[in-house]
């Protein structure tokens, strides 16, 4: 079977959602995994409520531990906008037994998750990529470059998966499977008979006949699978207000091409934008600087110059009732090939991890198309600020609702 970009991505997602959870025990004892609330909603529904947003329709749920504590929440979906159904197996099913049982409920290409890893995804991004690379999978898999977990998964330069590794002991892994893989139900025809997990048993067959991509993701997941994580869940999952701003035309007059501020008295605050501050500060938002500094690397400045000029700023901004929370700098030259300076996304994934954002619902906020380009690699939306719309400008309409999809 072939895929085109002109099709539609697939309307069906399979969650399995059947295991004990033992590792959250006494919480799973008398509630499924999925089922643990954050801010009064069980994990799943705000997972429900992530696919809907992707355009999925159909949800199938493969349960097995106290069924009927999902069942009675979420009924025919009809309630959150999708038509869930159910298929319910022994509690002791592994992972490939479960699928192979609800094969006949299961579309011809469907996308594939487990209940208790969430990811802000665009589905339509991920689509593409599968048509493109007309493989039978293609898996989520989380880069992993701060450790945040065990890597199971070696990628080649091509993004085909060349090594899985259930057991994460191999040599060179780097990146682990999160789930929200596309897959082809013939897949499924690969899961031996018996009680058997389908990553230990599909996953290498896929690998050796080089039909399993990796779709590669640096926004880092959230899940309700151990006590280690679930405070950074619960931050996640608050989603608090926040903004990222570019520095220059967009704070401060910019300077010249190959210019830099090179001390305060290089500085001078354009109109609105300590009032801009002030806004997002009175309006809950957290403030985060993106901002590249080339300057540092081409010998205009020092990075304590840098950083005495960024206090006065944080103090006039602090003045006029405003709060930058962070600030963050590439100081790389231009043609260093570094992942942070704009409009590679480096330093948006490096706050996003720092401060838990989702960046789906984030807006950044810039002046120059590459500030666009940047957020669109982070999987962020984006504002531009232009002689048409000011900083303060945007604020006001984001403060209103009116901007992206933050508040």
């Amino acid at each position: 079977m072939s895929t085109t970009h002109d099709e539609k991505p697939p309307r069906q997602a399979v969650i399995l959602a059947g295991g004990k959870g033992t590792r959250l025990y006494p919480l799973t004892e008398t509630t499924p995994k999925p089922m643990i609330p954050f801010h009064g909603k069980p994990f799943l529904e705000y997972l429900v409520g992530l696919l809907k947003s992707q355009g999925i329709s159909k949800i199938l749920l493969l349960l097995g531990y106290l069924p009927e504590n999902i069942i009675d929440h979420f009924g025919d979906g009809s309630r959150f906008g999708v038509e869930i159904a159910y298929h319910v197996g022994p509690v002791e099913d592994e992972t490939g037994a479960r699928l192979r049982k609800a094969i006949d409920e299961i579309d011809d290409i469907f996308l594939f998750l487990y209940c208790d890893n969430y990811l802000p995804f665009n589905y339509e991004k991920m689509w593409r990529v599968f048509c493109e690379q007309s493989v039978s999978a293609l898996v989520t898999v989380y880069n992993n470059s701060d450790g945040y977990t065990k890597s199971n998964i070696r990628v080649d330069s091509r993004g085909r998966i060349e090594v899985y590794d259930k057991t994460r002991t191999a040599e060179n892994l780097q990146g682990v499977d999160i789930g929200y893989m596309i897959t082809k139900k013939r897949v499924l025809e690969l899961i031996p008979e018996g009680n058997v997990s389908f990553e230990k048993t599909v996953y290498p067959q896929l690998v050796l006949e080089r039909q399993l991509h990796a779709y590669t993701t640096h926004h880092r997941y959230y899940s309700v699978g151990d006590f280690r994580r679930m405070p950074m869940t619960t931050d996640f999952l608050a989603r608090k207000p926040s903004v990222l701003i570019d520095r220059d035309g967009v704070l401060n007059k910019k300077m010249p091409r190959g210019e830099y501020v090179c001390s305060w008295a290089d500085w001078q605050w354009l109109d609105g934008a300590l009032e801009a501050l002030k806004l997002f500060h009175d309006r809950g938002f957290k403030v985060i600087l993106i901002s590249n500094q080339a300057g540092i690397a081409r010998g205009a400045l020092a990075s304590k110059d840098l950083e005495s000029i960024h206090e006065r700023m944080k103090e006039e901004v602090r003045i006029n009732g405003g709060h930058i929370d962070a600030i963050y700098v590439c100081p790389h030259h231009w043609d260093e090939g570094c992942f942070c300076r704009k409009p590679n996304p480096g330093m948006l994934f490096q706050a996003q991890k720092d401060y838990n954002l989702d960046l789906s619902r984030t807006i950044f906020i810039g002046d120059d198309d590459r500030d666009g380009v940047a957020a669109d690699n982070a999987g962020a939306n984006w504002a531009k600020v232009d002689d048409e719309h000011s900083l303060l400008d945007i604020a006001r309409d984001m403060t209103r609702g009116e901007v992206g999809a933050q508040i």
